[in-house]
């Protein structure tokens, strides 16, 4: 990505991506130029109803019902990842400024609190229209396995007096 593109990049995501993270949650954005025209691009992000055309971890997707905010779909993920299944929401869809915003509400797997922000903008990449996308999320950061063990007293006691006479 050349300088130009950075620079704008970082002013979609002030303008687009405003995730509001709280205690125990993290947030990134991902950016990727495609040497291909927005309306295309577009046309393939903004079916919230077919995510597999764009995201090649979905296998299917069941969208009934009118495409409208608020609408709910059902995802199944391909095998191989720690999930199988995904219920989503459409929080926003709009044509104007090219942005699809979704929360996850349900599912099988371990993603608590989930919403993510997808933009598409204009980009001339080798002098021909391109389209430079950004997609931004903020999630619950996973509680850790030990930890949570640890503070329900699962563990065992170890002596430390122990430890030092066994070297």
């Amino acid at each position: 990505m050349n300088v130009s593109s950075s620079a704008a990049a970082t002013e979609y995501i002030k303008r687009h991506h405003r995730h509001e993270a709280g205690e125990n949650q993290c947030s990134s954005a991902l950016v990727k130029l495609i040497k291909a025209p927005l309306p295309l691009v577009w046309s393939l992000v903004r079916r919230f109803d077919e995510p597999q055309k764009y995201k090649p971890f979905v296998s299917r997707c069941v969208a009934p019902g009118n495409l409208e905010i608020g609408s709910l779909r059902e995802v199944d993920v391909k095998s191989g990842l720690p999930a199988t299944t995904s219920t989503e929401r459409l929080e926003l869809l709009d044509d104007n400024e090219h942005i699809l915003s979704i929360r996850i509400i349900g599912g099988d797997h371990r993603l608590q609190n989930y919403s993510s922000i997808i933009s598409v903008h204009p980009e001339i990449i080798d002098g021909r229209p391109g389209t430079l996308v950004i997609e931004s999320f903020v999630v619950d950061v996973p509680e850790d396995v030990s930890e949570g063990l640890a503070m329900q007293d699962q563990t065992e006691r170890i002596d430390i007096r122990k430890l030092g006479a066994e070297r």
